[in-house]
């Protein structure tokens, strides 16, 4: 009896823990692969822009999304040259828990700007964060007009069309524009005074007076085929265009033969000014590009120990070269936000800098912002990618000064903060851990094969390459790559796990 009892005992036992392990295996089936401990973070600050003209505007914003947001951006052109407005707006930001970024561009703001850096500190302390100082120099660059250099009495300008032009004054009223276009076209355009009399009527009278000069235009241009056009205006006395052929041919604009007005030989070799143009190489470019970048932010950042943001979709590495603490690399235009914030990320991580995203709009047509949905993707990523910071760029081309945010994108903000960032199990604290290397001083825009390098040049022979290693990465990768450049100044010794090439196989 005793030994039957004690079968059936065992027997229940073994059933007992059969079933408490299979219990188990189900129940871990079912409950969160998360671990409970808290995540490790790093100081992260989300926010939206205000764009518009209006103090009234922007406090009603701010009360829309202080319970969801710790970050307000002053990003008005206007507001932002009134000193008691832009304190105003400030005031009310910091009073309602925000910490507060200003905006100011480089158009006459600099004064303004020294104002406002002298009472930010005492005025709001920790919570003033820094100056959001012009914007997408990169990418005007790639696609705008930029100002390079002055150099003495010459100043350089690199043009939306790739031209490179350069200003040259001798004088009061003496100067010279040489442009050096990217089909090989060199335009001259001298502008001077000359000894000769002329009539000049007095503007709001009837009186006309002689005075003992005048102005004389004359612009020359050289084609690579060699043929050179001349105009010459001296007064209201108009001379051309001739057109000199490189057979000593001159003919006027009718295409008759002239033989008064010299030859070919009276200009300059066309080879000789082609060779003289500034910024012939993809180096110079890179150095033009950061020192002019640098004179232009030296004097602020040495003012205090305010930090300088920028917000940029090309060219992020460069703009930290040229003084830049944190880049807001831009999410938008259809563009792959993997590759964004490799980009970004790579080039803050190997300089020691901070980086974040600015989401931007989806298209230059209405609603021009893209949905709640993906603009809580879009943070999220970016987050989760190691960004300390995340704004929302709220301007509208309407003329709307609350901006383009509608109910949709205000849920997804109020979600993305109660999800992400004040999930503790949700960490920003992680960095690039594989990289790929992209030759030095390649400023290329990278949105697709055929973009522009530097906004200078086409895509060049190893354009390709270099995007195909550039999406063979991101396939393999992820979001775990950084891309970064083959610069000697800056070591990538030990910090990541794999690191290839771009004339490497991936």
């Amino acid at each position: 009896m005793k030994k039957r009892l004690a079968t059936a005992l065992s027997m229940v036992i073994i059933i007992v823990i059969v079933v408490s392990a299979f219990v188990a295996i189900e129940s871990s089936k079912s409950a969160p692969t998360y671990s409970t401990a808290m995540a490790s973070k790093k100081p992260f600050y989300v926010g939206v822009t205000y764009c518009g003209n209006s103090t009234t505007e922007a406090e009603h914003l701010i009360d829309r999304v202080k319970n969801y947001t710790n970050l307000f951006v002053l990003d008005s052109g206007s507001l932002i040259q009134n000193l008691n407005a832009t304190e105003q707006i400030c005031d009310y930001a910091v009073n309602a828990g925000l910490n507060i970024i200003a905006y100011y561009g480089t158009n006459g703001d600099e004064k303004v700007c020294d104002s406002l850096l002298s009472v930010a500190q005492t005025r709001w302390g920790d919570h003033f964060l820094g100056l959001y100082y012009c914007d997408e120099l990169g990418g005007k660059m790639i696609d705008g007009e930029v100002h390079l250099y002055d150099s003495g009495n010459e100043a350089v300008t690199k043009e939306s069309d790739g031209s490179v032009v350069v200003n040259e004054a001798n004088g009061i009223s003496n100067s010279t524009t040489q442009t050096f276009s990217p089909s090989g076209q060199i335009t001259i355009s001298y502008i001077t005074t000359v000894n000769i009399p002329s009539n000049v009527t007095v503007v709001g009278t009837n009186a006309t007076v002689t005075v003992p000069y005048t102005s004389q235009f004359s612009t020359t241009t050289y084609y690579p085929n060699g043929t050179i056009t001349y105009i010459i205006a001296t007064g209201s006395v108009v001379k051309g265009p001739l057109i000199y052929q490189p057979n000593g041919t001159v003919q006027d604009q009718n295409g008759t033969v002239v033989t008064d007005e010299g030859n070919i030989s009276r200009f300059e070799p066309y080879q000789e000014l082609w060779d003289s143009r500034p910024i012939q190489t993809y180096a110079e470019a890179a150095n033009s590009f950061v020192s002019y970048e640098q004179s232009t932010l030296g004097s602020i950042g040495n003012q205090s120990a305010v930090k300088l943001f920028t917000s940029d979709y090309a060219l992020d590495w460069f703009d930290y070269e040229g003084g830049y603490d944190v880049v807001l690399g831009q999410l938008g235009w259809g563009q792959s936000g993997t590759q964004d914030i490799a980009l970004v990320r790579g080039a803050a991580d190997i300089q020691n800098k901070s980086w974040g995203a600015m989401v931007t709009w989806q298209s230059l047509t209405a609603p021009y912002l893209q949905s709640g949905d993906q603009m809580y993707n879009e943070m999220r990523q970016a987050y989760e990618s190691g960004a300390e910071y995340v704004v929302v760029f709220n301007y509208s081309p309407n003329g709307n000064g609350t901006g383009l945010l509608q109910d949709q994108h205000f849920a997804a903000l109020q979600k993305f903060w109660t999800d992400v960032v004040q999930n503790p199990r949700e960490t920003n604290n992680v960095a690039g851990q594989d990289a790929l290397v992209l030759p030095n001083d390649y400023g290329w825009g990278m949105r697709n094969p055929n973009d522009h390098i530097w906004g200078l040049w086409q895509p060049d022979n190893s354009s390709q390459q270099v995007w195909n290693a550039l999406q063979a990465s991101l396939t393999k990768y992820g979001s775990k790559l950084d891309v970064v450049y083959d610069d000697p100044a800056y070591s990538l010794a030990g910090r990541y796990q794999h690191v290839y090439y771009w004339n490497q196989t991936i």
